[in-house]
């Protein structure tokens, strides 16, 4: 390229930063309503334009380089702009941004996926990672471009795009599903992005999920997506958690069992695993494992159940995965907390509940089948349980009832919490003792 392009290039590569840090301290700055949020876009997209204007006096190299740099300046004002809780003053420049698409050469299906998004930026130069430190937002503007385009149909034709054919291929491509669910932490965890956007981003899940979609259940790829797809997951918990409207806590849960059903088996019980530990949620972390009982009941079905598609499908897959001393760890985990001592009540309730029907569960299914593949019958571990989980919990919410009961509302509340846990409780220990006098005779 010649010398005068390339400086061109390079003088609008050096501003590019400059302007972006700009406007997202002053936009952070700006109330909902502010008549100055206008006046702020109406400046970045006059510096859009002029950019543009620069592209087409430009051939070759320095034209590419240059759209390039436009795309990921368009995807970050995407970003900057959808911060605003006031969805109908983004619009406007949503369209207007959205016109950049099919001149950038960005479209739908490499934005939601992330691959233009990488593409653009090496185009840019080969300093890019140091270089896309200064645009930290551009991933979330890609998503959130989609995300337009699914709650207006006049942002889909602003992008010229064909927004059912993208839903369509992520439907039927188990990798570029993987890659868009990933894409859309970046919608689902900022706290700065408005709940509606939130809504239209599970909604738009729920959209790429529905239906018979295609699963490889080994799927050499997956490792390389399991990192952002778990951050995608937790961001789900905290819509389904923190979420005002009921509606979209249902809608968000629903998305996130289509998420885990999409996630290969042999790597499932990791992740649920990792969400359990890194939960902080009683509530949360008693949904999960009431998932794991689950997705174990559908793996003995397969096993021992009688219907021919069921046989089949076990035996090109006869490994338990879920029924392994894993699930064992995983009660412990919450009937004896690693940092020691008993759970605490009330604020351990939901899990300690959902941990005891989740050991219960598997004394049964174990006994009555006659396997161990837990190894939750075995001496060792039912003696374990019995000294170490059963009879702690036992002392501690018989102590509780015995605090509360001289207190009628105390003691109503203490009922009603403890009653459940008290009832499978007992059931465990009844079990666990049956198991252990079958193995002293």
């Amino acid at each position: 390229m010649g010398f005068q392009k390339r400086r061109h290039f390079e003088q609008v590569k050096v501003a590019v930063p400059i302007i972006v840090k700009v406007l997202k301290a002053r936009s952070l700055e700006l109330e909902d309503e502010d008549p100055e949020f206008k006046n702020l876009f109406d400046r970045a997209m006059s510096i859009a334009n002029s950019i543009r204007a620069v592209c087409v006096k430009l051939e070759g190299g320095a034209n590419d380089k240059l759209r390039a740099l436009l795309g990921l300046y368009v995807l970050q004002i995407m970003a900057l702009v959808s911060m605003n809780h006031k969805v109908s003053s983004s619009q406007p420049f949503v369209l207007q941004l959205s016109s950049f698409f099919p001149f950038c050469g960005l479209t739908y299906l490499g934005v939601i996926t992330g691959s233009v998004v990488d593409i653009i930026s090496r185009t840019v130069g080969e300093d890019e990672d140091d270089y896309m430190s200064n645009l930290s937002d551009v991933k979330h503007g890609a998503s959130l471009s989609v995300i337009w385009g699914h709650a207006s149909d006049e942002v889909v034709r602003a992008a010229e795009e064909d927004l059912a054919s993208v839903r369509d291929e992520l439907k039927n491509n188990q990798t570029k599903r993987w890659q868009a669910v990933g894409m859309l932490k970046h919608i689902l965890a900022p706290v700065t992005l408005p709940w509606e956007l939130k809504k239209h981003a599970i909604n738009f899940l729920l959209c790429v999920t529905d239906g018979n979609i295609p699963h490889y259940d080994e799927h050499d790829d997956f490792s390389s997506y399991m990192s952002s797809i778990f951050a995608t997951l937790q961001a789900v918990q905290m819509v389904i958690i923190y979420a005002s409207d009921t509606v979209l806590r249902k809608n968000a849960f629903e998305a996130f069992k289509r998420i885990l059903a999409d996630i290969p088996t042999s790597q499932r019980f990791d992740i649920l695993k990792a969400l359990i530990t890194k939960s902080d949620s009683s509530s949360m972390i008693a949904i999960l494992l009431d998932i794991v009982k689950g997705e174990m009941h559908k793996e003995s079905r397969h096993r021992l159940g009688n219907d021919e598609v069921l046989q089949a499908e076990y035996k090109s897959h006869p490994h338990t995965v879920l029924w392994t001393p894993n699930v064992l760890a995983l009660v412990e985990m919450i009937l004896r907390p690693p940092e020691g001592g008993p759970p605490s009540f009330p604020e351990d309730s939901d899990a300690v509940l959902s941990a005891l029907n989740l050991y219960r569960f598997v004394l049964i299914t174990e006994s009555t089948g006659k396997t161990n593949y837990t190894g939750a019958v075995s001496r060792s571990n039912l003696q374990r349980a019995y000294n170490e989980w059963l009879l702690p919990l036992r002392s501690v919410v018989t102590a509780i009832m015995a605090e509360n009961k001289n207190d009628c509302d105390l003691s109503l509340d203490a009922f009603c919490i403890l009653n459940p846990i008290e009832l499978v409780l007992y059931r465990c220990i009844e079990l666990v003792e049956d198991q252990l006098k079958q193995h002293s005779a």
